[in-house]
């Protein structure tokens, strides 16, 4: 087997994806950038979607499924008067209304969609249907039959009214909530139909626009070695991913154990209190995701960062393609 082109970089890049790309496009120019062996996203953002997308790196990959399930924060705008294929402004229109809502009856639906909810996917989505993705399904033409499914509303907030046509939203939701399905259901439930025109994704888990940079000036650093230091300060630590899961200092001789796929044994009053996953560290650098389970923790994902030694602050300060 040849090795893997490209370079050990591990940690996550936050991206303010612009309208236009795929996410699928946003993580090759990520990986490009930082010349890294491997790199993945944390949750799809479809083209005409802007906002943030972390993109994992290396070893950072191992910790997406964190990321994927942490609570995620939507802007978006609805215009009311027409349904289309995509639930959004790309589609067909398929049912068109003359009705418009009051802000008074927008409001009072929306609470209708707080807490848990079934929501059906739009009917061009990632979602599998008999191993075949759905929107390549309607692409064909085809009506795909879609579950619902449970999902999160944990907040919602009308922000304003710019015209009768206009409704702009704010919302926090769980993970596998479609904005566009969102969308799609108030205009049915206010009588007059609607579509998603306008969305940003403002955080996903603990990723916000703070952290983030633009796509154009990730591609500006990446081209430029003399740029290359401030490019490398938007590269962030893998255990950022982990901010909601207890770490747990380790021992190097714990720590090599952990590595070699053995449990290790918390013993003693200053054994800390645990339960399910926590990460554990060796000398500041982070060791495995571990399983606590009576006493010992169980390695289920462990990091090989010490090979590698590619991070932010080895590599920053050079100004060189590390």
């Amino acid at each position: 087997m040849g090795r893997r082109k490209g370079d050990p970089v591990s940690g996550w890049v936050i991206v303010d994806k612009p309208v236009g790309p795929t996410s699928t496009q946003v993580v090759g120019a990520v990986r490009r950038a930082f010349n890294a062996q491997k790199a993945g996203h944390a949750g799809t953002l479809d083209p005409l979607a802007e906002g943030i997308l972390p993109i994992a790196l290396g070893e950072a990959t191992k910790t997406i499924p964190f990321v994927v399930d942490s609570e995620k924060v939507y802007r978006f705008t609805v215009k009311w008067g027409a349904a289309t294929t995509t639930d959004d402004a790309e589609g067909e229109i398929v049912q068109s209304s003359d009705e418009r809502p009051s802000k008074n009856a927008i409001e009072a639906a929306l609470e209708g969609f707080l807490g848990e909810i079934e929501q059906v996917p739009p009917q061009f989505s990632a979602i599998k249907v008999d191993g075949e993705r759905a929107y390549d399904i309607a692409r064909d033409g085809e009506t795909v039959e879609l579950k619902s499914r449970p999902v999160t509303i944990h907040e919602a907030e009308l922000l304003e009214v710019p015209d009768p046509d206009h409704a702009a939203f704010e919302i926090v939701c769980s993970k596998g909530t479609y904005v566009r399905s969102l969308a799609r259901d108030l205009g049915e439930l206010l009588g007059c139909f609607g579509h998603v025109v306008a969305l940003r994704r403002l955080s996903t888990g603990p990723f916000g626009e703070e952290a983030s940079i633009s796509l154009d000036k990730l591609k500006e650093f990446g081209n430029s070695a003399a740029a290359r230091p401030t490019l490398w300060a938007h590269l962030h630590p893998l255990e950022t991913a982990l901010d909601d899961i207890p770490a747990v200092a380790v021992s190097d001789q714990d720590a090599a154990r952990l590595k070699q796929g053995q449990a290790i044994l918390l013993r003693g009053r200053d054994a800390p209190v645990l339960e399910g996953v926590a990460l554990t560290v060796a000398g500041g650098t982070p060791v495995a995701l571990a399983e606590y389970d009576r006493g010992e923790l169980k390695p289920v994902r462990v990091f090989n960062l010490t090979d590698q030694g590619l991070t932010r602050t080895s590599h920053a300060a050079s100004g060189e393609r590390p």
